[in-house]
């Protein structure tokens, strides 16, 4: 799987993830009538709505993903193209904490609203990732892939062979 695609399938799984926390935790917090809990959640997810933008403000790599980007390994083959399971092997925390606070959060809908605002975090934090990562490919003619590795250990890439794109300016020189 390429590793762009990696990085806007976990912004769109965070969001979807957010997505069900949130409505949980709204289902859960109006069948309780509780106005002090519903004022504590709108608080905390705009502190992390603030939090998520401050982190992905930059159109720059962060520094984990430029390190993972460094670090990738040279080939002329490409790694086993599997999308559904690569997504599921490295975003299982995500898969699982979801589940476990949806769970937990038809009796108390406080967990929910917590986790609602890290997985809010997480997709802004992340947003800009992927065009970042396209920019530095297509700059250096390489296309980054993620590498099948267990679920328990971190996440490695290849770099394959790419298409260098030639940018033509308005005067018809390239860069």
């Amino acid at each position: 799987m390429r590793f762009v695609d990696f990085l806007r399938a976990a912004v769109l799984l965070c969001a979807g993830a957010a997505t069900a926390l949130a409505t949980i935790t709204v289902l859960a917090a109006g069948r309780q009538d509780d106005t002090v809990l519903v004022q504590f959640i709108i608080g905390w997810w705009v502190i992390a709505a603030m939090i998520g933008a401050w982190l992905g403000r930059r159109a720059q790599t962060n520094s984990p993903i430029a390190q993972l980007l460094a670090s990738a390994k040279s080939t002329n083959s490409l790694p086993e193209q599997r999308p559904g399971s690569m997504l599921v092997n490295r975003l299982w925390p995500l898969l699982a904490s979801t589940v476990l606070a949806l769970g937990i959060g038809l009796v108390v809908p406080q967990i929910p609203a917590i986790a609602c605002g890290f997985t809010i975090i997480g997709a802004l934090a992340w947003r800009r990732q992927e065009a970042a990562v396209t920019a530095i490919e297509e700059r250096d003619g390489v296309a980054f892939y993620v590498e099948p590795t267990s679920p328990l250990k971190p996440i490695k890439l290849v770099r394959a062979p790419g298409l260098r794109r030639d940018i033509v300016s308005v005067n018809g020189a390239v860069r």
